[in-house]
């Protein structure tokens, strides 16, 4: 599993605290991280930094870039492990204040904090299709975009027109043609860029429909996926050709548990936690697993999630 080390100096720290507070109004000392994600566990922000105007937003990007401060950006927590030790760095939180949806005939534009659920709903509520796949999916617009996050066989790079992005050399505009979607990634995972908003070409039909639609991918969701204990989503990714749920319901881990993390008996490839569970207990959970795996089908399984924080090396 990946380490990745982000240290804010400490005689820094005081300055982005100062400097922070004057183009923020929200800056936290010491928040514990495992509120603001779906897994609830980790621990805290060295600076959590939660911008609720597209100016509050553009100004506290623009001073991080310029001051090269190392940051995380968060959005729901949907798809993230964070370490029991938090994160030595600046923590960008992107949410209420930053979740307005504009419809404009069959495009929607949405800033990167709206939820995709409330995002499927409006669209459905308009007779516009195209995104019920992700009414399900607990995630902001801004990580769906970065990740191309999917369910049911569908993804965002189905929909995403095009996304404004904050960069370390300014505002950009772009397009599916310079996203490079593939398989829950695109470029922004790989570049310094925190996406402020996205437009989405979807199709007309009629809301009967759509919710219709909708509803039938939710029901679905609901008797295939974990609902209930906190978890975070498809642990690993699926190997070409199949399903990494198959294989490790196939390898015998439903059911495997350390700690207060547990393999879904619903759905394998879910870690829950069951009440108690640490990070610590997740990764080595997920350790657990690819090793059942790669001992029966000599697949080395790759994770899906992000991994935020110092971990120890396995």
């Amino acid at each position: 599993m990946p380490r990745q080390p982000m240290t804010i100096k400490p005689a820094g720290h005081a300055d982005a605290l100062r400097m922070l507070g004057r183009v923020c109004r929200e800056v936290r000392e010491g928040e514990p991280l495992r509120k603001h994600v779906s897994f609830r566990v980790g621990g805290p922000a060295d600076l959590l930094v939660v911008p609720r105007s597209r100016e509050e937003l553009r100004a506290v990007v623009t001073w991080l870039f310029t001051e090269r401060v190392p940051f995380v950006v968060l959005g729901q927590g949907s798809n993230v492990v964070i370490s029991d030790l938090g994160i030595r760095a600046i923590v960008l939180k992107i949410g209420k204040g930053l979740d307005r949806i504009t419809l404009d005939g069959d495009r929607v534009t949405a800033q990167a904090g709206a939820g995709l659920p409330h995002l499927a709903r409006a669209a459905a509520l308009q007779g516009l299709s195209g995104l019920e796949f992700a009414a399900g999916i607990p995630a902001s617009l801004g990580g769906a975009v970065v990740m191309n996050a999917g369910a049911h066989g569908h993804a965002m790079m189905e929909v995403v027109a095009s996304a404004r992005v904050l960069m370390p050399d300014g505002e950009h505009i772009l397009t599916p043609a310079t996203l490079g979607y593939a398989y829950r990634t695109s470029v922004l995972q790989q570049r310094p860029a925190v996406v402020a908003e996205a437009t989405l070409q979807l199709q007309r039909s009629t809301s009967e429909i759509v919710r219709r639609r909708t509803e039938e991918w939710l029901a679905h969701r609901a008797a295939t996926q974990p609902i209930g204990p906190p978890s975070s989503g498809c642990i690993f990714r699926n190997p070409a050709g199949d399903h990494a749920g198959r294989l490790i319901d196939l390898a015998g881990g439903k059911g495997l548990q350390v700690g207060g993390a547990q393999v879904s008996e619903v759905h394998a490839n879910y870690i829950v936690n069951t009440g108690a569970a640490s990070a610590t207990d997740v990764v080595a959970l997920m350790h657990k697993v690819n090793a059942l795996v790669a001992e029966k089908f000599g697949v080395e399984l790759e994770p899906e999630i992000k991994l935020l924080g110092e971990f120890e090396p396995a």
